[in-house]
This record gives C-alpha cells, structure tokens and sequence, in this order.
C-alpha cells in the first residue's frame, strides 16, 4: 500500500470515530452563522464609508464569488466528507504537503481569531459591568465555549443554532423596520426614497477605487462560510445535508447581506455620522428605536461568540484531521466517550488563551501581528478550494459526468471564479494595507509548508 493510501485509509477509518450527530436544519444554521458576524454588523460600516451607495456593488461582487466557491466545496463534501474538508481535497489533489500546508495555516487563523473574538467580545462586556476585568470575561467566554465544545458534537450544533437563530432574526427584524420605513409607514418621520443613492456626490463618490477598497473589506466579512465543510462529515447524512446547507446559505446571503446594506444606504447618507462605526446602530436611532445602541451591542457580543464557537470547533476538528495525517502529534486523536477529540479541543484553546493573555500583557505587539499575518488567509483557504475543485471534478474526470456525458457546468464554474478570484488578489496587491497583509499571509504559508515539507523527509528517511 503506498503511503497516500495509508493516508486516506487512516483519514476514513478516524473521521468513523466522530459521532454523525448533527441535523440538517443545525448544518444550515451553522453554515448561516458562519456568514453572519460582527463583519457585517460592523465591517459592513467600513465599507460604505470607503465606496458610498455603489457599495451595493462590492457586496455583489463578493456574494457571487462566496456563492461560487461554496458550491465547488459543497459538491466536493459530498462526494467525500472529511473533517479536514479544503485541507484533505488539497492532499488528494495536489499532496500532502499542500493539504497539510492549507490545514495547518487554517488552524492557525482560526485559534488566532478565537483571542481576537474573545477579546473583542470581552471589550463590550466590560463596557456594561466595569467591575468585572476584560481578562476574567474573555476567560469566561472561552472556558464556557469550550465546556460547549468538549460536550458533544450535537450539544455544539443545539448552542450554534440557536445562535444563528438569534442572528437571523435580529437581521429580519432590522430589514421589516427598515422597509417599513422606506415604503412610509413611520408617520413621524419623513422617509428619504432613495435620494440618499444619488445625493452626497451621488452613487459613486469614491469611483472604482471605492468599490475595489470595498470589496476587499467585504470579501473578509464573508469567512466563516467554510466551516460548514468541516461540520457536515458530522452529520446524520453528509452527501444530502451539505448541498441543503450550501443553497441555504447562498440564498440567504445575498437577501441578508444585500438587504441590510440597501436598508442602511436608504434610509442615511453613506456619509453620514456614525455609519462607519456602526451602521445598524445609526440606523435604529435614526429610527428613534429605543435602546438601539444596547440592543445592537448585545447582538455583537452574540455574533462573536457564536463565531469563537464555530472557530474553536473548526481549529479542533482541523487539529485533528492534522494528526491523522501525520502533520500533528498523535495525541490529538484521542476520542472522548462522546466521540469529541477532546485533547485537539483543548490544545487549539489553549493557544487562543495564551494569544489573549499575551493580548493584555502587551496590547499593541502580539495579537496585531498575529492577525496581519493570518488576515489573508480566507484568500489562501479560496484558492485552494478553487485549485482543488479543478484538478478532482473538471481535470480529475475530464470534465464528464458519472455517465461519461460532457459536462460544463463545473468547467464554467470554475472559470467564472478563477477571473473573480483572480480580480480580488489583484486588488489586494495593488492597495496598501491589503497588500501587506497579504504579502505577510503568502510568506507565512510558505514558511509552513517548508516546514511540513522537511518534517515529511525526516519521516521518510527514518521509516526507509
């Protein structure tokens, strides 16, 4: 047997080991809380600010590609459900090492982004109760979460739920309120049409460069999406529930993303005081909705947390289809009684613990880093599903389907992303501070995949 099937052997005989406990609604939901963070209910400020109404136009743009890309990834789940998901299509396509190098580089983002998430969200906290130290509320968030995590798969997907559900209907609420509004249905106060799209140097006040500025801050909101990859080879039924979830998610997107930035850019000025810092805030005081600013603070903390529950969830599982692989210590496959592996748990936590308490030892000169190093990372993790895509479904079968009938869909899906794709690495390099973090991200991923490649050799000479 040559090693990649030892590899593959090992990878199908381990992931049997995880409890398939997961629903097809939590998948969805799970898929849907992915997409849905503090990046819109933030970021999405950040955007306006820079492109104006034409705004519209990046998130467009960015919803197409995410939509893109997560059918190619949906269609490859359920072909094979791994809990490596991007990182083991990567090693089939293209070696071990390149998929050791996309799932090492993923769990290092993600145990980064469980300190920013949990700081952040300790942030808020501390703002309502100052009695209690931002450091003992970001200690309690992750201990809570991994309590969450080291539970059960199933008791993970119940809490991530009801999250999203929170998330969802939060947005619902705000998008009903918002074209209430619109249509007129506020007697006490005027509503503005759609002249706020033309006024204020009209829809394109930052041009192109706007737009382009824009999409490249939209297109990071949008991370997440991928964990429903990984959670599907814990579900009752893989190969049916990840194409649910994927459509879910695609259409849900573009109605929820699209629909609050149009909501937002209507109703106030792009321009206009507070919308850069927090849009749905701005919008609901607008509104005179009472408690807006507490409502909206509550829904970010929810957000964040809902995001470190996924991440930590994402860096476990990714941990652990690493140590199958050989590409992390074998101690990391251990299950616990409950089928949680619960040794990659606590070690993807404990590295987001450090990062925090390094955070408050030195605020400006660990976590920053970390994350320009880490910021580009959904690009690379793109990439990779895209590269994967093509060399298993469009070159891998010659672009037939299982009858042998020629096929374009996949080899028209896959152009259609690459040029997206493509575009946005473009825009990255040629914008400053996108193109650092992206440069940082590249040299990262290099630096791990030597790493994996030596490592590799070293085994290699000693099993000969």
């Amino acid at each position: 047997m040559t090693q990649t099937s030892q590899q593959q052997v090992t990878e199908i005989t381990q992931a049997e080991g995880l409890k398939r406990s997961l629903t097809g609604r939590q998948l969805s939901m799970i898929g849907l809380g992915g997409a849905i963070g503090a990046g819109l209910f933030v970021g999405s400020g950040e955007a306006i600010a820079v492109a104006g109404p034409a705004v519209l136009i990046s998130f467009i743009v960015a919803g197409i590609i995410v939509i893109f890309l997560m059918w190619m990834l949906g269609e490859l789940v359920a072909e094979d459900p791994q809990s490596g998901a991007f990182s083991v299509f990567a090693a089939k396509a293209f070696g071990p090492v390149t998929g050791g190098t996309v799932g090492v580089l993923y769990w290092f983002q993600l145990v980064v982004v469980i300190a920013a998430e949990a700081t952040a969200a300790a942030a808020i906290a501390w703002s309502w109760i100052p009695q209690v130290h931002q450091g003992v509320w970001a200690l309690g968030f992750l201990v809570v979460l991994t309590a969450v995590n080291l539970f059960g798969v199933r008791n993970y997907g119940r809490f991530e739920y009801w999250f999203a559900i929170i998330k969802v209907a939060a947005i619902i609420i705000f998008l009903g309120v918002g074209f209430a509004f619109l249509v007129g249905w506020f007697p006490d106060i005027q509503s503005p049409g759609l002249a706020n799209w033309t006024e204020n140097d009209g829809f394109l006040p930052g041009g192109l460069t706007g737009i382009s500025a824009a999409l490249l801050i939209v297109i990071f909101s949008f991370g997440g999406t991928e964990v429903v990859a990984i959670a599907a080879a814990e579900s009752e039924n893989p190969a049916k529930n990840i194409r649910k979830a994927v459509r879910s998610v695609m259409w849900r997107i573009l109605v929820f993303y699209i629909g609050s930035v149009f909501v937002i850019i209507s109703i106030l000025p792009w321009n206009a005081e507070g919308v850069a810092d927090g849009p749905f805030v701005s919008v609901l005081q607008h509104l005179r909705i009472p408690g807006a600013d507490v409502l909206m603070s509550i829904l970010i903390v929810i957000a964040l947390l809902s995001a470190l529950n996924a991440n930590l969830y994402g860096s476990s599982r990714m941990a652990f289809s690493l140590a199958e692989r050989g590409f992390a210590p074998k101690q990391l496959l251990r299950l616990s009684g409950n089928g949680v592996p619960r040794w990659a748990v606590l070690a993807s936590v404990a590295v987001g613990f450090i990062t925090v308490v390094f955070n408050f030892i030195a605020a400006d000169a660990v976590l920053p880093i970390l994350l320009n190093l880490v910021g580009s990372t959904v690009l690379m993790v793109w990439l990779s599903v895209l590269a994967s895509y093509y060399m298993l479904r469009v070159r891998g079968r010659g672009a037939r389907d299982a009858s042998g009938q020629l096929e374009l869909r996949p080899a028209i899906l896959t152009l259609s992303a690459a040029v997206l794709l493509g575009a946005v690495f473009v825009l990255a390099l040629l914008t400053p501070g996108p193109r650092e973090q992206l440069l940082a991200t590249v040299g990262l991923t290099v630096a791990i995949a030597v790493g994996l490649w030596i490592a590799q050799r070293r085994r290699s000479r000693i099993s000969k």
